[in-house]
């Protein structure tokens, strides 16, 4: 809670004082670096990356994206570096406002781009950004998909979002993209049977496995692999990453519920079927 108050009590500042964006002084990967040498350096298992130095959402503030790796695992922190360049927070900046969320939810309603079901017309929209070689998306579908199966009145759509360390995701993300263009029905067989084999998948396999999985789900795997390899398929991977990216996703499984953002691994199926079931209320 302390570290929750800290965290508007800059957003507010800052905003106060109209610093826009474009304006933001931001911080070099060199400083970056030096900073993450310095706090880390001691541990000689840890590695770390920058993936991205830009404005954040809260005008003056600086947001460094780090994929961080230890022998444990990954974890993909956000550094918010006050325009001072002398002080640096770690968590996540929150929307503030009556309603706090139709910032991201309109800005999303604009860019989606992913296979959709579920009525159009549903007062309740479920965006999930996902990777198909992300182990936490995998275990997360059981649990999503009970949610839609309890919730069969809410529209939910499939948003690309593939990790640069991963070897075949951005393959799997055009694959994705293509057949959903073409088969709304094929394509959640694909992206299921993509994950039920997900440890079987290589970099060096993955071809053969995808147009298997495509062939399978009722799509053709030449056309599909034909169409992955257009630069208008990656474009559209892209826009999907970089609209992820405007709205704050920094890892997968991320959703979104009429723009709430929710860390969908881990989450239990009661907590997101009371959101969905409070946002299908009519406002007070």
């Amino acid at each position: 809670m302390h570290r929750l108050l800290t965290i508007l009590l800059i957003v507010l500042t800052f905003t106060s004082a109209a610093i826009t964006q474009d304006k933001t002084p931001l911080p070099s990967e060199d400083t970056v670096n030096a900073f993450l040498q310095r706090m880390f350096g001691y541990d000689t298992t840890m590695t770390w990356k920058i993936v991205e130095i830009r404005p954040s959402s809260a005008p003056g503030i600086a947001d460094v994206s780090v994929l961080m790796s230890t022998p444990q695992g990954q974890q993909n922190p956000h550094l918010f570096i006050t325009a001072d360049g002398q002080h640096a927070l770690i968590g996540d900046i929150i929307p503030f406002g009556a309603d706090p969320f139709a910032p991201a939810r309109d800005r999303l309603q604009k860019g989606i781009n992913g296979p959709a079901r579920g009525p159009a017309g549903s007062p309740v929209t479920i965006i999930e950004f996902s990777d198909l070689q992300c182990p936490h998306c995998k275990d997360a579908q059981p649990v999503l998909e009970q949610l839609l199966a309890a919730e069969p009145n809410a529209h939910f759509i499939f948003q690309n979002f593939p990790l640069p360390n991963h070897s075949w995701a951005a393959k799997g993300a055009a694959y994705v993209d293509c057949i959903g263009r073409s088969s709304n029905d094929a394509v959640w067989k694909f992206i299921q049977k993509t994950y039920e084999s997900q440890a079987d998948i290589t970099e060096a396999n993955a071809v053969e496995k995808l147009n298997a999985f495509a062939d399978a789900s009722g799509a053709k795997s030449t056309d599909v692999a034909a169409c992955a390899a257009k630069p208008d398929t990656q474009a559209r991977v892209q826009a999907s990453l970089a609209l992820g990216k405007e709205v704050g996703v920094t890892g997968t499984p991320t959703l979104f519920i009429n723009g709430r953002k929710v860390g969908l691994g881990g989450a239990p199926l009661d907590y997101l079927k009371t959101l969905v079931e409070f946002d299908a209320k009519p406002a007070k």
